[in-house]
């Protein structure tokens, strides 16, 4: 009898060491699967590192619009569209020259995945003569843009309505700027 017992007892040891093992396994998937498995990065913008020169240019142009009105085809601070709005910026923070159009402003530079300050941000919206609306990237998502019922402010592309519109981000300058 005390046999059978021993053998049983060593089973019971033997099968209790087993279940750990496949709690812990389990466990271990379980935490990978809460860590990693429900995250998605559809609709995202990952986070990049932004050059601080030209987000302070991004500041100082904001500063300076933030009160223009949006106005189709205007170029000065008594109204501006879209595009004027970014045709400015580089000119005048960049020293570097863009086309007038929007349609002309997403033909420039390569397209990227991971935005960076300065980088052009471009939307379908159906709106103007071209259909699109393009903004500067500023960080965490924000870009500045003349929308048309507000004017000149930052907006967020995890809004809906922008990601909705989303169509593409393109990088026309590369090196820092000074």
């Amino acid at each position: 009898m005390i046999k059978k017992d021993s053998r049983l007892l060593i089973k019971l040891r033997n099968n209790c060491s087993s279940v750990r093992k496949r709690c812990l396994v389990i466990s271990l998937i379980f935490s990978l699967f809460v860590l990693f498995g429900c995250s998605s990065s559809q609709g995202q913008v990952a986070v990049n590192k932004s050059d601080p020169v030209i987000l302070a240019k991004i500041d100082q142009h904001y500063k300076k619009w933030k009160k223009t009105p949006y106005r189709y085809g205007g170029t000065t601070l008594a109204g501006s569209d879209c595009s004027a709005l970014v045709m400015n910026f580089y000119k005048n923070r960049l020293a570097k020259t863009l086309p007038r159009s929007a349609a002309e402003q997403a033909k420039l530079g390569y397209k990227v995945t991971t935005p960076k300050a300065g980088d052009l941000v471009f939307f379908k919206t159906g709106r103007s003569r071209s259909g699109l609306h393009v903004g500067i990237y500023y960080a965490d998502g924000k870009f500045l843009h003349a929308s048309t019922s507000k004017g000149v402010i930052f907006s967020n592309l995890k809004e809906d309505y922008w990601k909705k519109h989303y169509w593409m981000t393109r990088r026309v300058i590369d090196t820092k700027v000074k």
